[in-house]
């Protein structure tokens, strides 16, 4: 005898778009005597596979029609899915209306994420994505869950055969409120997506802002080790920081760890030709380009040896056995990189709590992609900083124009700065960061940091370049600079007083080129 809140299982309506698992989750069900109803191409996939299937225009006495896009859409079978059972006069509309009962939805839907992402696809190609019929039914199935099981995962299959087979076609009430839960966060990340495509389409800001994330990963900790923290995409994303990202050895990744992978990445990203960047704290201690790979992480490493200890190294060219030598020779957190040799896997697997991580991602960013961060019950949206000016619509604004070798180290360090937490200085020589001012108050403090870690490793400045993410307000910190030995300077300008700047520049006899455009991080 059924007790209260379980529901025996007899009629069962399967109509998928991922075709993962459906074929032997239908003969589990058919092997409980389980009546099956379905659809289009998965009545075919069923019928294929040997199972007896009842079509849905049979069904609902009504055929598939235009092309496909109305064939579950029908009274009969929303009645059979809605009806509350212990309602006399749904029962008795039922009666009337000669109307079958549905107690398992297995749907899910058409592949919108996918075909919106495509490159090059055309927009008549996304809307024929849209599914109209699939998520009505779940939406119906979840509501009724005292009466209706929706099963909208293939990963949930196996589950629900186990506990028919267990209690002779009866699912608990517990059960069903679980796919219910499960069926309206699926049918709301597919709403969100479609949502966002079209206000991505529009380019402003929309009044409403619908945003879903589904859980990548858990990690070992948060901020700090009392903090429980995971790691979610957003939906509909074409790519994300983990995205085709492979960890071949190493412990699961923390907060920290990926808050530093994702300023890594960003920076690596900006170069064509080899180049490394060491996150400590999200923001670069080193960064370097080089002839290779090898190259440009030592001269990364020797930006700020001491911090970067502990750090994220971040490449954008395979790492050899010679390089992973290399690595081994200091404590890092996190190495990732394109590809890595077996030789360099095994090499590097001795530091077993190294985390080693294959970066396969090659698509770009989507460049629309909204820059969003949290406050206190809200959001604050913004377009991405993604480009860096052209040389062409930058100024060149004091009497002594740059070198060609001076042009080269001021785009390099003004690559840099971008990623760098404001206030931001980058001191560059030989196309590698020598000091980092970073997340100062004051600008000028920013700029005697940069000095400072520069002439603790070393590092000569003589003929050096600096970057900085705003203007100067005052000439004191170019002036730091210019005593340090630095002989080009690349800043936005725009201050009240860049005259005075520039006249200091002018009186040092440097150079110094305005960008006309701010690159502040926070």
């Amino acid at each position: 005898m059924t007790q209260p809140g379980q529901v025996r299982i007899r009629r069962a309506l399967l109509s998928v778009s991922d075709k993962t698992g459906v074929a032997e989750f239908a003969r589990g069900l058919a092997e409980l005597d389980i009546e099956l109803v379905s659809t289009g191409g998965t009545a075919a996939a069923l019928r294929e596979a040997g199972l007896t299937v009842r079509d849905i225009e049979d069904f609902t006495g009504f055929p598939e029609i235009m092309g496909g896009r109305v064939k579950t859409l029908h009274p009969k079978l929303y009645a059979g899915v809605l009806a509350l059972r212990d309602d006399p006069a749904h029962m008795a509309a039922a009666d009337e209306h000669e109307v079958e009962f549905v107690d398992l939805v297995c749907v899910n839907l058409y592949p919108f994420e996918a075909w919106a992402s495509r490159r090059g696809v055309t927009e008549h190609e996304v809307l024929e994505h849209i599914d109209i019929g699939g998520p009505t039914m779940i939406r119906a199935a979840a509501k009724n869950f005292a009466f209706t099981a929706p099963v909208v995962k293939p990963e949930s299959y196996d589950a629900v055969l186990q506990e028919l087979r267990e209690g002779e076609n009866l699912l608990s009430l517990t059960t069903r409120e679980s796919l219910a839960a499960e069926a309206f966060a699926y049918t709301a990340r597919y709403d969100t997506a479609i949502s966002r495509w079209f206000a991505e389409k529009q380019g402003d800001f929309p009044e409403v802002i619908m945003s879903a994330y589904e859980k990548v990963t858990d990690l070992s900790y948060g901020e700090n080790p009392h903090q429980r923290a995971a790691y979610y995409s957003q939906v509909g994303a074409r790519m994300h920081v983990l995205s085709q990202v492979r960890q071949l050895n190493g412990k699961e990744l923390s907060f920290n760890n990926v808050l530093d992978i994702n300023s890594g990445r960003l920076l690596v990203g900006e170069f064509e030709v080899p180049a490394c960047a060491i996150i400590k704290h999200i923001n670069p201690c080193g960064a370097a380009v080089g002839g290779s790979a090898l190259e440009a992480y030592r001269r990364a490493f020797a930006c700020d040896p001491l911090s970067a200890f502990g750090g994220v190294i971040c490449l954008n060219r395979p790492v050899d056995r010679e390089l992973a030598a290399a690595l081994l020779e200091q404590f890092a957190e996190v190495v990732l990189a394109p590809s890595f040799t077996e030789d360099a896997v095994q090499a590097l697997a001795t530091k077993h709590n190294l985390r080693v991580l294959e970066d396969n991602e090659r698509r770009r960013m989507n460049i629309s992609e909204w820059d969003v961060k949290r406050v206190m019950g809200g959001l604050l949206v913004q377009d991405r900083d993604l480009d860096l000016e052209d040389r062409s619509e930058m100024e060149v604004v004091t009497e002594r124009k740059p070198s060609e070798g001076e042009w080269g180290e001021m785009l390099f360090a003004w690559k840099v700065c971008k990623h760098v937490r404001s206030n931001a200085i980058v001191l560059a020589r030989d196309l590698a960061s020598v000091g980092i001012g970073a997340g100062q108050m004051s600008r000028v403090d920013s700029v005697r940091l940069a000095i400072d870690k520069a002439r603790a490793n070393d590092a000569d400045l003589a003929g050096g370049a600096m970057a900085s993410d705003a203007f100067f307000p005052f000439s004191d910190g170019p002036q730091l600079a210019v005593d340090a030995g630095v002989t080009a300077i690349i800043q936005p300008g725009g201050s009240v007083r860049d005259h005075e700047v520039v006249e200091a520049a002018d009186a040092a006899g440097i150079s110094m080129v305005f960008t006309h455009r701010r690159h502040f991080r926070h």
